[in-house]
């Protein structure tokens, strides 16, 4: 979108905006020290009591459901008007929308733990689609890229949003990677690119529990249990320790080598 940034969208930025729930623990973390890239909360609530659902799989209503019972009247109030006004005039208008605006705003309203849910019920809102999406995504905050993501399965029935998911896993921003890897990337990746983002998700710290399908994406997968074999006999040979969770998706591939065995001569 073409409204001012004070700075460019890069890895790691605005990590104060936390998703419905964390993937790794099913829990709403509290924001992280220090104030958001979008601003600091004027008068919404801070203590989120999550519900079961994450920002991926959440209905509009779940959504709408979590956030009226945690925020503070100021910030019902604003986000009641950004919606109607999304409703109102959905799609594209003009070089910005107003919805646009608002999820700029939605940190500074709603503060940091909610931002995210606040983002993508606008999305929904505004009925945005695949044109609208990429631009807000390429135009946007870290915060606001993550909830284009989120928002991808509900309003991208087919394949034209990968690109922005293939482009959060180019990224080393695990809060990019973890929203990309939701039911959008289970049902359009490729068999290729879907291995290498398990991959990535260990490269980087994400937990695979944020991958969306994993168990029967990977299931007998002949070729994810190789290269997980490789790297996990990489970092063996380095020294180093093979994560946890590779040792979880490698036992779902059913493969005949162990995580800590050498490379097996694939030539």
């Amino acid at each position: 979108m073409t409204h001012p940034r004070t700075s460019p969208a890069t890895p790691g930025a605005d990590t104060a905006d936390d998703p419905l729930t964390d993937p790794a623990t099913g829990t709403g973390p509290r924001p992280a020290a220090g104030t958001a890239a979008d601003g600091t909360p004027t008068g919404a609530a801070t203590d989120p009591d999550p519900g079961t659902a994450t920002l991926a799989t959440a209905t509009p209503r779940e959504l709408r459901g979590h956030l009226t019972a945690r925020l503070d009247e100021p910030a019902r109030g604003w986000l009641r008007r950004a919606l109607d006004e999304a409703v109102d005039h959905p799609g594209t208008h003009g070089p910005i929308s107003v919805w646009e605006l608002r999820i700029a705003e939605a940190g500074r309203r709603c503060g940091p733990v909610h931002a995210d849910a606040a983002r993508v019920l606008i999305l929904h809102a505004a009925r945005a689609d695949a044109d609208a999406l990429s631009r807000v995504y390429h135009q946007g905050t870290g915060a606001e890229r993550r909830a284009v993501l989120y928002a991808l399965p509900h309003l991208v029935p087919g394949p034209e949003g990968l690109p922005l998911v293939e482009d959060a896993l180019r990224t080393n921003d695990t809060r990019l990677v973890t929203a990309a890897v939701g039911p959008y990337a289970a049902r359009h990746l490729d068999a290729h690119a879907w291995r290498h983002a398990v991959l990535k998700c260990l490269f980087t710290g994400v937990p695979v529990d944020a991958v969306a399908d994993l168990d029967r994406r990977a299931h007998r997968d002949t070729e994810l249990a190789r290269m997980l074999t490789d790297y996990a006999a990489e970092r063996t040979a380095a020294g180093r320790a093979v994560p946890a969770d590779l040792h979880r998706v490698l036992t779902l591939t059913d493969p005949p080598a162990t995580p800590s065995a050498p490379a097996t001569d694939h030539g």
